[in-house]
């Protein structure tokens, strides 16, 4: 570095994440072996969103920019051999998105320090990035705490001259989730023809639109569960769920070039049917209702089964057509579980908060041996939390499924998130 030995960006406390009207601040150290003339020494603080056609390419098609902020610390003058250091603060706007990285944009926060020298001198730069968390209040959002169903009925031919007819119904405990709840999800077809059905399939799908000349649209499963064929002429019923596991929050509320949602897609090999289902991810959860049952709590989801049948609130008897003699639907497989059938293990600590969570004793390190399916999903923002308390970043490497690019959604669910991932040295086995 020449005449320098360090220089280096701390933030106050190591905090790494921030709130929308936050301030920022740290420290710029620097260390010197000689005398260095400088004309000025500038912090900026910035962030910006970049969206492109292609994926993973920095050159942006379209931009927008939320935060950009200059402060001179220091004016003309001479940096003496020893150490030096300069405090700086920014607040934040109270309209800042989320932190985000897809394959084909971002949203990225950054401190950048310049010491800027005289003419025919090298300028020494060096940059900090920092994450931003514009927490999604899912009690904000209308009509979400009520349960949520589709139906879809298909008609179709077989051995030439015969057809029949399948229904397909879904319902949905609630419409929204923080990471570490369930969804519960209830299914029921009623086969009325002479030919099996193939097997049921339960995905939750992310859809990530990203809005440039040429819109691009990236949907990938992040969990997938496969249940049996319905025998001809038989009403069976489906009872599963899917553990939410950290993602980023279904809005980017100040971000207009990037869009995510989530839907629970049903659907039968055979015939083609499907329904879908919008859900909202978000980082704070309902607030319970006395005349709802209480969903599972971040604190309790690393035990949960995902095969297990969810506890009914009757809702079963309302939404099956009465008169009919139903049978129980197994379960093949489920992206959740290793081949033993035992859920796959999900830190506790790996969650977002939850009204009335209790803290733990104790906060310790993350732990960099914990399932790479703890990791946010196409997020910036690796990170922990327990209870009410900062986050803490993680050490545990990001892992992305493939890249689904369309403008419709899929007829079928692309592969699970178990396939996507059994190239990588993740928690999850290949399915058989």
């Amino acid at each position: 570095m020449g005449k320098l030995q360090e220089f280096d960006i701390t933030f106050t406390n190591n905090k790494v994440v921030y709130g929308p009207g936050e301030s920022i601040s740290g420290t710029v150290k620097i260390r010197t072996t000689e005398s260095l003339h400088f004309k000025a020494i500038k912090v900026n603080c910035h962030g910006s969103c970049g969206v492109s056609n292609t994926a993973n390419s920095t050159a942006y098609n379209v931009e927008e920019q939320y935060l950009n902020s200059t402060l001179s610390v220091a004016e003309k003058g001479v940096l003496g051999v020893g150490e030096h250091s300069f405090p700086f603060q920014f607040v934040i706007p109270a309209t800042v998105p989320t932190s985000f990285e897809g394959p084909f944009g971002k949203i990225v926060y950054r401190v950048k320090v310049t010491i800027d020298t005289p003419r025919f001198s090298k300028d020494y730069k060096i940059q900090k990035p920092f994450y931003l968390l514009n927490m999604l209040n899912l009690n904000e959002v209308p009509d979400i705490a009520y349960h949520s169903s589709a139906v879809a009925t298909k008609k179709f031919n077989y051995l030439l001259v015969k057809s029949g007819t399948v229904m397909l119904k879904v319902c949905s405990d609630m419409k929204g989730y923080i990471p570490g709840q369930v969804i519960k999800l209830f299914t029921e077809i009623h086969n009325k023809s002479g030919k099996d059905t193939g097997c049921v399939l339960a995905s939750l799908v992310q859809r990530v639109a990203y809005k440039t000349n040429k819109p691009v649209v990236d949907l990938r499963t992040i969990a997938e569960v496969e249940g049996a064929k319905v025998k001809a002429g038989k009403h069976a019923e489906w009872k599963e769920q899917i553990i939410v596991p950290p993602l980023p929050q279904s809005q980017l509320t100040g971000c207009n070039l990037i869009d995510i949602i989530y839907f629970i897609q049903v659907s039968l090999r055979y015939p083609e049917a499907a329904v879908t289902l919008p859900i909202y991810i978000g980082n704070i959860a309902l607030n319970q209702s006395p005349t709802r049952s209480t969903p599972t709590s971040p604190a309790g989801a690393a035990g949960v089964m995902p095969s297990a049948p969810p506890a009914e609130e009757d809702r079963g008897d309302d939404i099956c057509a009465g008169g009919f003699t139903s049978e129980e639907l197994p379960t093949k497989s489920h992206s959740q579980q290793d081949p033993s059938g035992q859920a796959v293990t999900m830190s506790p600590s790996a969650f977002s908060y939850a009204p009335g969570a209790a803290a733990p004793p104790s906060h310790n390190p993350p732990d960099a041996s914990a399932p790479l399916f703890c990791l946010s999903t196409g997020a910036t923002i690796p990170f922990f939390t327990e209870g009410n308390v900062a986050p803490t970043p993680t050490s545990c490497s990001l892992i992305l499924p493939p890249e689904y690019s369309t403008t419709d959604y899929p007829h079928e669910p692309p592969p699970s998130y178990e396939e996507s991932c059994s190239s990588a040295n993740s928690s999850f086995n290949s399915r058989q």
